[in-house]
């Protein structure tokens, strides 16, 4: 047998994989155990297991999903305490790229070994490998799972948050365990059966509350005390009181119920929607109880079987309303939509800030708070090269949904070299020849939308490009979203201090931080796929504009003005409305007394108006030429006839702009329309540019835009196409085919509308079928399936679940 069979057999007899892992199937193949292995949370959990206590649990990230940084680290936990603690030396062991990278896998299951040969492991009676039978030479057989592995995401069960799920419900069912009275027989009537699940719910929440009772008895003793925080222990005493308070009114509230017969049992429910909202706090710090009591109580786990039934029971309330109110479901539907989501996202978002958190630790010379650009969505190297400084640089970029953080790697450390803001840049792929395969070539732009500045970026494959322009497109639809300005509303991603609801669909805005969208007018709140179904804002855009006083000399166009240093709001304009922008950008003066250190601006790009330093910025130069060679319809200086030649072979609606360096007009649009290709002039005057007078604009990049979107037959009537191909863009290979075939396990129907804020998540519109592919994740509130071509992660609370009763 090969030694990755041997080594995968040896770690479920360690059990760190389940007995079923696809490591042990016929049909696997090396990759497999690679790929269980490369985020090192495996690994470090092989550690705790051989022997309790040698890693530090708070040091392991256990769902570092796509972070090449938190996956380095866990790689790097474990390498340390193989060192340290088991006396392994450095000889024997790995670089953490030899695993995270696949590039030398044979290393990584020699290291292993070695583990399996040490004292500890042979004290536990474990079978070390490899054992005599083993091949000489496996090198052959680790050749090609680099390739793989850049081709391979990550942590595929992203959304499978709690571990031991079906263990958890073992023991709220032990727990909680009643004996029904009247047990559900054959040929009950319907009332019968209601009443006998109303009684379940009566009888489960009264075992319930006296568990509760027993929770805070519990004495934690001075061995958790010791590897408890106070803060965490404090939160935890304080959440279990206040639970015991809403669980005694709502124990009473369901007596009193139920005397009058159940009927309004799911108005009970709803009345107590806001204040079970405690569980988001309570259940966020249970992860954290739980590694706690692991390390104390060597897996006996007695506090933690009393400490994991609050957060099981909060979410099968949803389950057992619906069947006690089948008909009256929608009274009691907060349940299964609402509150369900409401915990889990607090829990993911705990979660979320203590990844922001690690990253802002070992980022130096960062001034600000990582914490206010959103949520992480990829991490890696790249290379980078800025429009104006055309050298490459290996540089490890962090993207958020609201900046991208561009550092150099210092050994395990990163020094700050740029904050990109991705609301002043749109994104534009790479311009790059078929014929370029090498390595690091596969780039695409991030280009200024004012031409002012740009970079470009350089991935190592095909697959890696994808992924990154695929992150940085979600991160710019969470803060630029489509439907931002629907119903005349003005909304931008928002972090709300106090609970929410969403003004169209009534749930609340979810988690703990960036929770969804504040109409910036009227100050009404919104899920991301509610923005377009939101009611009409009640403040019109005329109101916002009397609001402010312009002098009547800046009334219409002010002189424009250009930011010499960028602008974040720091220090505020005093009870001000604050105007943010990046050097480059160019301003329109609305107020500005000379002597003033504050004057108010509109930004030409985004027309957002407000208050900015009046020293961090100056008069517009009057022949400020830009520099569009970043672009990929700029082809620089070329003649006619060469235009024509080069477009010949372009699919009709190519378009490309060039130079014309001997006429007295400079640009010119060359367009393939049919079989022929088109010349149209762009005119300057006045400081405005044209193709015709009655369309003007400021810039070259602003027209560019406007026909990319507007047929061209507004000015010419036999030219009806937009500008659709830019000559140098091509289209992205096909993705991949993915290792396997996923099992559909089940089909339902999207009974709302949901917006995907990370490429994992799957978009849903009402009335959408979903195949099922997955529901590890189900306590957490997420499924996995695919819809539209698509496969990813949705709130199994926004589907109806087909030929379920």
């Amino acid at each position: 047998m090969e030694q990755w069979r041997q080594c995968g057999r040896w770690l479920i007899d360690c059990k760190v994989l389940p007995p079923n892992h696809r490591v042990v199937w016929p049909s696997a193949v090396v990759f497999d155990l690679a790929q269980a292995l490369r985020d090192g949370v495996l690994l470090c959990q092989l550690l705790h297991n051989l022997c309790p206590g040698s890693i530090d649990l708070k040091d392991i990230n256990f769902r570092p999903q796509m972070s090449q940084f938190l996956c380095l680290k866990n790689i790097r936990t474990f390498l340390k305490v193989c060192h340290d603690k088991f006396g392994l030396r450095n000889s024997e062991l790995f670089d953490p790229f030899d695993l995270f990278d696949v590039r030398d896998f044979g290393k990584v299951i020699s290291a292993v070994s070695r583990l399996s040969l040490h004292n500890v492991a042979q004290n536990k009676g474990i079978r070390p490998f490899p054992s005599e039978e083993t091949a000489e030479n496996d090198d052959d057989v680790y050749r090609s799972l680099e390739e793989l592995a850049d081709e391979h995401d990550l942590g595929e069960d992203i959304y499978d948050c709690v571990p031991c799920e079906d263990e958890g419900d073992d023991i709220y069912e032990d727990i909680i365990k009643v004996e029904v009275q009247q047990p559900m027989k054959m040929g009950m009537t319907e009332d019968d059966k209601r009443n006998c699940c109303l009684l379940e719910i009566q009888e489960t929440e009264a075992k319930y509350y006296r568990t509760l009772e027993d929770i805070e008895k519990v004495d934690v003793g001075p061995g958790l005390l010791g590897v408890l925080s106070q803060p965490v222990h404090v939160r935890i005493a304080f959440s279990s009181q206040d639970l015991i308070k809403v669980h005694h009114s709502f124990l009473r509230a369901i007596d009193v119920s139920m005397m009058a017969g159940g009927s309004t049992l799911a108005k009970v429910f709803l009345d107590f929607k806001e204040r079970l909202l405690i569980y988001g706090e309570y259940c966020s710090h249970i992860q954290k109880v739980e590694e706690c009591t692991l390390k104390v109580q060597d897996g006996k786990f007695k506090l933690q079987d009393l400490l994991v039934v609050p957060m099981q029971r909060v979410l099968k309330y949803h389950l057992l309303l619906k069947v006690s109110h089948r008909r009256g479901r929608a009274r009691g539907q907060w349940l299964r939509e609402d509150l369900a989501m409401y915990i889990n996202e607090v829990k993911r978002d705990k979660e979320t800030l203590k990844k922001i958190s690690e990253f802002q630790s070992s980022i130096e010379n960062l001034q600000v708070k990582l914490e206010e650009f959103g949520r992480p969505k990829i991490d890696g190297e790249l290379k980078v090269r800025s429009i104006v400084n055309h050298t490459k640089q290996d540089r490890y970029l962090f993207l958020f949904d609201k900046v991208v953080i561009v550092c150099k790697r210092r050994g395990y450390s990163y020094e700050l070299k740029e904050i990109i803001e991705l609301l002043f840049h749109k994104m534009t792929d790479d311009p790059m020849n078929n014929k370029d395969v090498k390595k690091w070539s596969y780039g695409f732009y991030l280009i200024h939308l004012q031409g002012k500045q740009g970079f470009q970026f350089f991935c190592k494959t095909e697959d890696m490009k994808r992924k990154w322009m695929e992150q940085f497109e979600m991160a710019m639809s969470n803060i630029r979203p489509d439907k931002a300005n629907a119903n005349h509303h003005s909304f931008q991603m928002y972090t709300f201090d106090k609970t929410t609801n969403c003004k169209a669909c009534r749930m609340f805005l979810r988690g703990t931080f960036y929770q969804g969208y504040l109409c910036t007018k009227c100050g009404v709140g919104a899920h991301k796929e509610c923005l377009e179904v939101t009611p009409p804002c009640k403040i019109s855009d005329q109101d916002e504009v009397t609001k402010r006083v312009v002098p009547a000399a800046l009334s219409s166009a002010g002189p424009k003005m250009v930011a010499v240093q960028n602008y974040h709001g720091n220090p505020p304009p005093p009870g001000k409305p604050v105007l943010t922008f990046q050097t480059g950008d160019v301003i329109e003066l609305l107020r500005g007394d000379p002597e003033s250190p504050w004057w108010e601006g509109r930004l030409v790009q985004t027309r957002k108006s407000g208050y900015f330093p009046s020293s961090s910025v100056k008069p517009c130069p009057v022949d400020g030429r830009v520099d569009y060679t970043a672009y990929p319809w700029f082809a620089g200086n070329m003649e006619r006839q060469q235009t024509d030649n080069l477009l010949k072979s372009h699919a009709s609606g190519t378009y490309l702009i060039r130079e014309r360096p001997a006429e007295a007009e400079r640009f010119a649009i060359s367009i393939k329309f049919n079989d022929e290709v088109k010349h149209i002039k762009v005119v300057e005057k006045d400081s405005w540019i044209h193709i015709t007078e009655a369309k003007k604009f400021e810039s070259l990049l602003e027209l560019v835009e406007y026909y990319q979107c507007h047929s061209l037959k507004e000015s010419f009537k036999q030219l009806d196409t937009t500008l659709k191909y830019p000559y140098k863009a091509r289209e992205r290979a096909a993705s991949r085919a993915s290792m396997f075939t996923p099992r559909v396990i089940g089909t339902a129907v999207a009974r709302y509308n949901f917006a995907a804020r990370d490429m994992r998540e799957l978009s849903l519109r009402e009335g959408d079928v979903v195949k099922i592919y997955s529901r590890i994740g189900g306590d957490q509130g997420w499924w996995k399936g695919e819809t539209n071509g698509r496969i990813g992660w949705f709130p199994s609370t926004y589907v109806e679940e087909e030929g379920v009763q």
